[in-house]
């Protein structure tokens, strides 16, 4: 079975990723620019139109991107996506993630890794996942849900320039049904 880095849906009680469209950007954008959500990311200015266009270009080419919404409500939650498939290593990096302030602490994130997380795993081995070095926030999340972090490195994000990542991993082996 061939991995699909962009299936129609993901669903779950909690949130609906879709895949992300061009016409996504405004409604994505309206819980992007926001100073404060990026305080701790490694590109603080994403709440900028001009920079959050860079990221918003580079999801739409990533043939991976999803738009996060509330299941029951529908409300843009955010977006994530899967990149860096590796058939040969079987592996991919789950990423770019961000949620809106407004759904921080209430299982939006847990919830979007889940998904991501266990429909990978039906056709990989092991997940990756690129965390920012000042991002205490993503990094305490990763812990929660199983990650361990193996590395650190320099990762460029599409049209930007590079920045101090740690690297986390969770292999279908170890992994535990969050």
């Amino acid at each position: 079975m061939k991995f699909n880095l962009q299936p129609n849906n993901l669903v779950n009680n909690f949130v609906t990723l879709k895949p992300l469209d061009k016409n996504d950007f405004e409604i994505l954008f309206a819980v992007a620019n926001d100073k404060l959500l990026w305080k701790q990311h490694p590109n603080k200015l994403r709440y900028k139109r001009n920079i959050f266009e860079i990221y918003f270009e580079g999801a739409l080419q990533s043939k991976g991107a999803f738009l996060v919404s509330d299941s029951k409500t529908n409300e843009t939650v955010g977006c994530s996506r899967f990149y860096d498939y590796d058939s040969k290593n079987n592996s991919v990096l789950i990423g770019y993630t961000f949620i809106g302030r407004k759904f921080w602490g209430k299982g939006y994130n847990k919830s979007v890794k889940k998904l991501m997380i266990e429909y990978a795993f039906q056709f990989v081995y092991t997940t990756y996942f690129h965390v920012g070095a000042s991002n205490f926030r993503s990094q305490k999340a990763m812990e929660k849900i199983g990650g361990i972090k193996i590395d650190e490195f320099e990762v460029t994000y599409y049209g930007e320039e590079s920045k101090m990542n740690y690297i986390y991993v969770i292999q279908k082996k170890d992994y535990k049904i969050l």
